[in-house]
C-alpha cells in the first residue's frame, strides 16, 4: 500500500480529554457547514484517485468558512483478511495525522467508514468484520473529544433495511463499550437515500445518534457525464434553472426529512450534495446555493461534496477556490 509519510512520531503529544459529552441536536447543529475530503483515503490506495491530503488543506477548510470534515475512509483496503482483522498501523496513523490537523484547528471531523464494497454484496459474511474494524476504530479514539464523530457506513446498498438495521445496532453497540456518549451518525439504505432513511430503525434508548441521508436530485443533472454511471453522457447540458417546480421539489423532499427528524426525535444531517463538473457552473451554483440554504431552513447541517477532485468547490490546479460555488455554500 502506499501511504504518504505521517510528519511526527507523536501525533497527539498528550492525551486529549474527551469533555462533556454533547447533546445530539446540539452537536447536529454544530456540524454547521461542512466539506467532503474525498477521493483520499477512500481510494484503494491514497492518491490513487488524484488527490493526497496535505496540511494546508485543513487551513483552506477553516479559511473557506466551513466548520467540519467528513473524512470518507476505506478501512476495508487496510486490515486483515481474517480474523481479527487488525487494521494496519501505519494506516492508522495516518488518520491520527487527520484527526490531529481537524482537531487543532478547531474543526469537527467525521470519520466515515466508505467503500467497503464486499459488505454490501456480502452483509452476513463480512459482519463479524465491519463489526471489529468498529471495535478498533472506536477504541482507537475513546480519549478523543467530542468533535471527533464517528458514522458507521456510507450509503449502504445492495442490501434490505431489514438486513442492514440490526448489523448497524450491532456496530453501534460495539463502538459503544468504549464510546458510551459519542455521537454516531448511521444512515438508511439505498444510497442513504430519504427513502432509505424512512426505513432506518435506531435503537431507543441511544440518544447519541445523528441519522444522516445524501441529496444528488435530479441525478440526471447531479451526475451528467459522470464516468462511473452508465449512461450518464446522455445526461450532458442538462440545466437547473432555479424555476418554482425545480426549488418546490427540493423542499418538499426537506419537508419529509424534517417530518421523519420530528416523529423520530432524532437530529438529521446532510452528509453528501455536490453536481459534476461536467454541468455548466450556472446551473451547479444555483442548485447548490438553493439546496445549502433550504437545508439551514430546514435546521439542517450539511457536508458538500467535495473538496478537491470532480465536484471540488477548491482548484488544486490553480491553487484557488472556484468563487462561485464558495459563495454558494458559505455567502
Amino acid at each position: 500500500m502506499s501511504i504518504p509519510p505521517t510528519p511526527t512520531p507523536e501525533i497527539f503529544p498528550t492525551p486529549l480529554s474527551f469533555g462533556e459529552p454533547i447533546e445530539a441536536f446540539e452537536q447536529a447543529e454544530q456540524l454547521g457547514r461542512g466539506i467532503n475530503f474525498a477521493n483520499a483515503l477512500e481510494a484503494p490506495n491514497e492518491g490513487e484517485w488524484g488527490l493526497t491530503l496535505e496540511e494546508r488543506y485543513f487551513d483552506l477548510a477553516k479559511e473557506g468558512g466551513f466548520a467540519t470534515i467528513r473524512l470518507p475512509i476505506r478501512w476495508s483496503a487496510h486490515a486483515e483478511a481474517q480474523a481479527p482483522y487488525t487494521i494496519d498501523e501505519a494506516f492508522f496513523r495516518r488518520i491520527d495525522w487527520a484527526v490531529a490537523h481537524a482537531t487543532r484547528r478547531g474543526l469537527n471531523i467525521v470519520l466515515d467508514m466508505h467503500h467497503y464494497e464486499e459488505f454490501m454484496t456480502n452483509p452476513e459474511e463480512h459482519r463479524a468484520r465491519f463489526v471489529a474494524l468498529w471495535t478498533q476504530i472506536a477504541e482507537r479514539y475513546q480519549n478523543q473529544p467530542a468533535t471527533v464523530v464517528f458514522e458507521l457506513c456510507n450509503e449502504p446498498n445492495s442490501m434490505s433495511a431489514s438486513r442492514w438495521n440490526p448489523i448497524a445496532q450491532e456496530a453501534l453497540a460495539a463502538v459503544r463499550t468504549t464510546n458510551p456518549t459519542r455521537n454516531v451518525i448511521i444512515g438508511g439504505t439505498d444510497w442513504n437515500s430519504i427513502q432509505g432513511l424512512m426505513d432506518l430503525k435506531l435503537p431507543e434508548a441511544d440518544h447519541h445518534i445523528i441519522a444522516t441521508f445524501h441529496y444528488y436530485l435530479p441525478f440526471e443533472f447531479t451526475h451528467q457525464g459522470a464516468e462511473w454511471v452508465a449512461g450518464s453522457e446522455a445526461w450532458l447540458g442538462r440545466e437547473w434553472k432555479g424555476n418554482g417546480s425545480e426549488k418546490a421539489s427540493i423542499s418538499y423532499n426537506l419537508d419529509r426529512v424534517t417530518q421523519w427528524s420530528k416523529d423520530n426525535n432524532r437530529p438529521v444531517w446532510l452528509g453528501e450534495f455536490g453536481a459534476y463538473s461536467k454541468a455548466d457552473m450556472d446551473s451547479r451554483v444555483r442548485w447548490t446555493s438553493y439546496l445549502a440554504r433550504d437545508a439551514e431552513k430546514h435546521h439542517i447541517s450539511w457536508a458538500y461534496w467535495e473538496f478537491g477532485a470532480g465536484f471540488g468547490v477548491y482548484d488544486l490546479t490553480q491553487n484557488a477556490w472556484r468563487q462561485p460555488l464558495l459563495e454558494a455554500l458559505v455567502p
